[in-house]
């Protein structure tokens, strides 16, 4: 029942960990149930029933059973009783060692030892509990194959996961756990890639489509292309993660060791004070063994730990305690336009063609001044006529003007191509009601040899999802903040369709950078969502910076949270449970004070005997571990279990 929980993790090459616990200065209590604990508590029960029945008792001031039941039995919570005091630290051990020691000077062996048994118990019990959620975590860590089958210069041959490199051609079997990022390049099947992105229903995949490591393949060979292996897979950096969360240790955790050495003190001075008074022993001794603090000493690390391995599983990698418990106590949520809350993918939406103009003319003389631009309205124009069908003309001449947009040659006529500025450059004027009813739309207008063929509606698609997310992240009371570099009107119409009523339009990166600055100066806990380069200084700035998963290297790299695909819900989902996981701790923190004050209360006052102190002192502790232990995540064999039950044809 030792307040001190440490875990380390050894990573190898491919992005595989094997766990070990250790804990320096205290009882491990990481451990598998062993027959010695199993014998040890079998001989203080006996003990416990031969003092209760005076079996064998051939002195009669001491109980030799009972003696023996306690040196036996008792030793290991004296051993780290006496370990805390060489390390000049109080614990939970040494207070308890106190009290047992103090109950059989007064030869009160029975008591002594049910206090011990009780001890012995819970330590068990708890241990088991801590040990669950490593293992959740060993599967997670352990997960990817060690063995891959690779095709290399046609041949198949079967290959450490180490040594894999960038560009191999990995096979994986029905079954089969995928072990690199990549793409198909062979093959069909469904794959199970809850472990990643969260997805409740396998997803179909065939060649060009993308797959992660950590997925299974279900239903058919596959030929993968490696993109990413080993640390650098979506995978690998949920092992990163989960091994910082185990390294570091988040400002909670450090309360929950200072508040637990604190309740030790207070406990053994409330015993003081209480002997003092009352001359009391047996009153002196409750009050030692009632309070108790391993509930949040122990239970704090595994809610945190249990927290990110969940996070993990819904899509999203936290890189430590420390971004959880921010995250929990947000309470504004800035969030970029483009490629977070839209796919950052223009979408032509509508032909506008002036009076006596068809919408092919206005289509064929876009798509042929565009066809070798680079600009990414420029690929839309193109890439609409060529799905109509247009077959676009090559420009004889092409030039690009940065703010106004391109001017070419086709068929020996000049086309323009670009907003109200190059128009108005070149003599034209473009009516004000030509775009009426499209302010999300970009500025596109379409000339031809001095005359003005008609306007193009270009604009991104609003991610289908977002409209939920924001919703959801209002109703936890979070306020939300719209930043973009867009224009104004644009980015209205954005924020409108989601139901976002702050927005801030037309802004640098530095600008972003500021108004992130701005709110936590003015007390708010904020994240940032983002996805691009530009975004990167402001989610360097927020107390929790969140990247999209198909976000930019600089952005994921800033970011404290990454999200390993691009549904908003998945960041709904990591807030709710950061949100979750401090709710427990804290009400671990309450009733812990809360149990501990009562207990101490009762026991001074002589209403609670050692028998009954030592109960509440152990179910109390279970039940604070207990509900930590409700954040740890579903074991892999469950998760696959439901997985195949939920495969096609199943």
């Amino acid at each position: 029942m030792s307040p001190h929980l440490e875990h380390t993790v050894q990573p190898d090459l491919a992005g595989r960990a094997m766990t070990r616990t250790s804990a320096p200065a205290a009882h491990e209590h990481g451990h598998t149930f062993e027959w010695s604990e199993m014998l040890r508590i079998l001989l203080v029960a006996f003990a416990a029933t031969a003092v209760w029945f005076r079996f064998w008792e051939p002195l009669p001031s001491v109980s030799v059973m009972g003696v023996a039941g306690l040196l036996i039995g008792g030793w290991p919570i004296f051993r780290e009783a006496l370990e805390s005091v060489a390390a000049k630290r109080m614990t939970m051990e040494l207070s308890m060692s106190i009290a047992i020691v103090a109950a059989a000077a007064i030869s009160e062996f029975f008591t002594a030892l049910v206090i011990t048994l009780f001890v012995l118990v819970a330590e068990v019990l708890e241990g088991m509990t801590v040990s669950r959620g490593r293992r959740a975590i060993r599967d997670l860590l352990d997960f990817l194959p060690r063995a891959v089958s690779v095709r290399r210069a046609g041949a198949v041959s079967e290959v450490d996961a180490d040594v894999l490199a960038v560009g191999d051609a990995v096979l994986v079997n029905p079954g089969g756990r995928i072990p690199v990022d990549g793409t198909v390049i062979a093959g069909h099947s469904f794959v199970d890639q809850a472990r990643i992105t969260g997805e409740s229903m396998p997803l179909e995949k065939t060649i060009g489509v993308s797959v992660f490591a950590g997925s299974i393949n279900q239903s058919g060979a596959l030929e993968i292309r490696a993109e990413r292996i080993g640390r650098d897979t979506s995978y690998g950096k949920i092992i990163e993660a989960v091994e910082q969360a185990e390294r570091s240790r988040a400002p909670v955790q450090r309360l929950a060791d200072r508040l637990a050495g604190y309740l030790v003190y207070f406990a053994l001075g409330a015993a003081v004070l209480t002997y003092l008074l009352t001359r009391d022993i047996r009153a002196t001794i409750s009050v030692i063994i009632v309070t108790g603090a391993c509930g949040i000493a122990a239970g704090t690390p595994l809610a945190i730990l249990g927290a990110i391995g969940r996070a993990a599983r819904a899509g999203a990698i936290v890189k430590g305690g420390l971004f959880l418990e921010q995250l929990g106590q947000v309470n504004t949520v800035v969030l970029d336009k483009t490629g977070t809350l839209t796919f950052g993918r223009p979408e032509l939406r509508v032909l506008i063609p002036v009076a006596g103009v068809d919408e092919t003319a206005l289509l064929d003389a876009a798509a042929s001044a565009e066809l070798r631009s680079e600009h990414p309205l420029g690929k839309t124009i193109l890439a609409h006529a060529q799905a109509r069908g247009r077959s676009p003309k090559e420009p004889q001449r092409f030039g690009y003007t940065p703010g106004r947009g391109i001017d070419a040659t086709v068929d020996g006529e000049l086309v323009l191509v670009g907003n109200r500025a190059l128009m108005r450059d070149h003599g034209l004027v473009v009516p004000d009601g030509l775009l009426a009813g499209h302010p999300e739309a970009s500025e596109v207008f379409v000339a031809r040899a001095g005359i003005l063929l008609g306007a193009i509606v270009i604009a991104d698609v609003v991610r289908p999802e977002a409209r939920q997310a924001i919703v959801a992240i209002h109703a936890m009371g979070i306020k939300t903040i719209l930043l973009t570099g867009d224009a104004k009107p644009v980015a209205e119409v954005v924020a409108k369709q989601l139901g976002i009523t702050e927005v801030a339009a037309s802004l640098l990166p530095e600008d972003k950078r500021q108004c992130v600055r701005r709110l936590v100066a003015d007390g708010r806990k904020v994240a940032m969502v983002g996805d691009g380069v530009n975004d990167a200084p402001a989610l360097i700035e927020a107390h929790v910076g969140v990247a999209m998963g198909s976000g930019t290297d600089v952005a994921r790299e800033s970011a404290d949270v990454v999200l390993l695909g691009n549904d908003l819900v998945k960041f709904v989902e990591t807030l709710a449970i950061a949100r979750r996981t401090r709710r427990i701790i804290w009400a671990n923190f309450a009733g812990t004070i809360a149990v501990d004050l009562v207990g101490i209360g009762l026991a001074a006052f002589g209403l609670l005997n050692p028998l009954v102190a030592a109960f509440i002192h152990v179910t109390s502790e279970l039940a604070f571990i207990l509900n930590s232990a409700r954040l740890l995540p579903a074991r892999a064999s469950d998760a696959e279990s439901v997985s195949r039950k939920m495969m096609p044809g199943s």
